[in-house]
């Protein structure tokens, strides 16, 4: 059975540049909708966290707000992550080489603990070096910041994507951001890209890099996700 580790922030919270704490945690439709289609695929899902912590939904995303003004996608997603097991065990003890790739889903959380954790950086590393598909949406791919290669960054040269400049400063934090997600990858060398039109889906494969740019982008990730693995290999 193929096996997706579900790296999430254990983070409730984002510190802003001023230095107060922005209540928020992992995205709930970045979880909800992956899950949802990994598991239909027939996929084994095993959700970490940092230290195994109880993971913290963003409740701003199951507002109508958020969801295009309807409360219908918001509840949907709280029904179904009602619905799963979301015991984490301890991201910090995982290994490449029990999984078949690698999903981080997005919210603020990954910018305060994953983007800067040394061990999920080498974790990343091990399934690039074994080839396995590394997947990140939205400010998930903050996550992969810690990852170094021979070369500095190890993502430095690829094409990508993630929550942009544009979209952080539509929902009103761009200002009081310590840094920002689009410059810091290109800062670091990365090819970053975006779609013609903020939120709507946009996706990136570059070798086994997978990445999504908003919420919107969650499902047809996760689904050219199933085709990669899922596809005879040469």
């Amino acid at each position: 059975m193929t096996s997706v580790l579900f790296a999430v922030t254990g983070s409730s919270y984002w510190t802003l540049r001023d230095g107060t704490r922005h209540p928020c945690g992992y995205w709930p439709e970045e979880l909800a909708v992956p899950h949802e289609v990994f598991t239909q695929a027939g996929f084994e899902v095993v959700v970490a966290t940092p230290g195994g912590v109880a993971p913290a939904p963003d409740e701003a995303g199951f507002s109508a707000e958020m969801n295009g003004g309807s409360v219908e996608p918001g509840q949907r997603f709280r029904a179904y992550l009602d619905s799963i097991d979301i015991e984490p065990i301890d991201l910090d003890r995982t290994a490449a080489a029990d999984y078949d790739l690698v999903f981080v889903p997005g919210g603020h959380g990954p910018m305060e603990d994953l983007a800067v954790s040394k061990t999920f950086g080498e974790l990343v590393a091990e399934f690039t070096n074994l080839g396995k598909p590394v997947a990140a949406v939205c400010h998930g791919p903050a996550a992969l910041l810690a990852a170094e290669g021979p070369d500095g960054w190890l993502f430095r040269g690829r094409r990508l994507t993630g929550f942009t400049n544009v979209e952080e400063t539509q929902v009103g934090l761009a200002d009081q951001a310590p840094w920002l997600l689009e410059d810091r990858m290109g800062e670091l060398g990365g090819r970053f890209e975006a779609g013609e039109t903020p939120w709507a889906p946009y996706v990136i494969q570059d070798g086994n890099l997978y990445t999504g740019q908003n919420p919107a982008s969650s499902r047809p990730l996760a689904e050219a996700l199933v085709a990669a693995v899922s596809s005879p290999r040469p």
